[in-house]
């Protein structure tokens, strides 16, 4: 069964980590164009990278204090039927690495005119795992804080929620803390 175990970063939307980033070696960039359906823990996703674009269905639940998350491929015409049925959408740009046996992800949430209202990274772990990873240095002065495990304020459907992102953030920053 996969078992996701992973922690979230809030990051300072700086646009010189999203350049840093994208010089980096071994780093690759997808645009995710992402939408929630009409009941709990479905989402599809739409993945851009170089050109091509890949369709992706998830169910994702917390089952007996974990969470299953199991995807699978999509076609284009699916993609477009199961779109209409969204009820909450977001954007962004995701900068993916592995280092050892971590994986990191970097998004960028962005609005209508591509610009960045949110910064967060995430690492996925080995399941079982519940020591952080050494922080990679690319991240190193842009992190304010790391998100409660599993604090559902933090979790991308919540984030796609502006308001709340906004927010989110201007409390992190006016406190120097994640509470």
């Amino acid at each position: 069964m996969p078992i996701e175990n992973e922690r979230k970063f809030v990051l300072r939307n700086d646009v010189g980590l999203e350049q840093e980033l994208a010089r980096l070696p071994g780093v690759s960039r997808n645009l995710l164009r992402q939408a929630y359906l009409d009941a709990p823990g479905l989402r599809i996703r739409a993945i851009e990278t170089g050109g091509k674009t890949d369709h992706v269905f998830t169910y994702k639940r917390l089952i007996d204090g974990q969470v299953v998350e199991i995807e699978t491929g999509l076609s284009a015409v699916d993609f477009a039927r199961l779109w209409t049925q969204r009820i909450e959408t977001l954007q962004k740009m995701r900068y993916s690495w592995t280092d050892g046996r971590c994986h990191w992800d970097v998004d960028f949430f962005r609005r209508d005119d591509g610009s960045t209202y949110f910064a967060m990274a995430e690492v996925e772990m080995p399941e079982g795992q519940t020591e952080l990873p050494p922080l990679p240095s690319c991240l190193a002065g842009h992190v304010l804080g790391v998100a409660p495990a599993g604090d559902p304020r933090f979790t991308s459907k919540r984030i796609a929620d502006r308001q709340h992102a906004e927010r989110l953030l201007a409390d992190i920053e006016r406190t120097g803390r994640v509470t």
